[in-house]
């Protein structure tokens, strides 16, 4: 019987890449951007649209465990600014509480987006593994930041209309829904055949999940 063809290969590859390049955006964004003794800076990229920006918060003291204090400090001995809650200020008024409840749904999406792929039909399509790739480096991404910040580095700002700061994982996060919505919607499906010796004629192997 014909194996079906797997794509867990640039599910990975997606995954790894988009936490990547979040963290190491993170990390350098607010190391370039420090200014000693300044809580907020900002960078200009297209003059009247769009800036990086970084706030910090010298109030807030690192943590005294080792590991975590070098995690938290990379980028600048002031920790920076976060956002506890999601995309809009949603949960903001909650703070603390807001953090662990969207910690703890990031958890609980990677769990079941990994479950998801090791389907074989899921596997075996390639646009839905690029979509669940994109998800989870963006999930894992975020929750790296309310693990270890208590809350999201967000650096990216269009304040021409004012949208919400955002980062690079917000980034993968939507493009994968936008690609998820595509596969469900226009990407074709092929239905795999195999052969035997005693039925030579095409046998339908079920379509992949949506």
């Amino acid at each position: 019987m014909a194996s079906l063809r797997s794509f867990r290969w640039l599910f990975v590859t997606l995954a790894l890449v988009g936490l990547t390049l979040d963290q190491v955006s993170k990390y350098g964004m607010f190391h370039w951007l420090h200014t000693p003794g300044a809580l907020r800076t900002d960078k200009d990229v297209v003059p009247g649209w769009f800036r990086f920006t970084a706030e910090y918060d010298p109030g807030k003291s690192p943590s005294q465990i080792s590991w975590l204090h070098a995690l938290q400090t990379w980028s600048a001995p002031e920790l920076p600014r976060v956002n506890q809650g999601a995309l809009f200020g949603l949960g903001n008024d909650h703070k603390e509480d807001a953090n662990y409840a969207f910690a703890g749904i990031s958890v609980i999406a990677a769990i079941a987006i990994v479950g998801w792929v090791t389907r074989r039909a899921t596997a075996a399509d390639k646009w839905l593994c690029a979509a669940l790739g994109l998800i989870l480096g963006g999930t894992v991404g975020n929750l790296y930041d309310r693990l270890v910040f208590s809350g999201v580095r967000d650096f990216l700002y269009f304040y021409k209309v004012e949208w919400p700061v955002f980062n690079v994982a917000d980034c993968g996060l939507v493009c994968g829904a936008v690609l998820l919505l595509y596969q469900a919607l226009f990407a074709p499906t092929h239905a795999p055949t195999s052969t035997s010796a005693t039925a030579p004629g095409p046998v339908a192997i079920p379509a992949p999940v949506k």
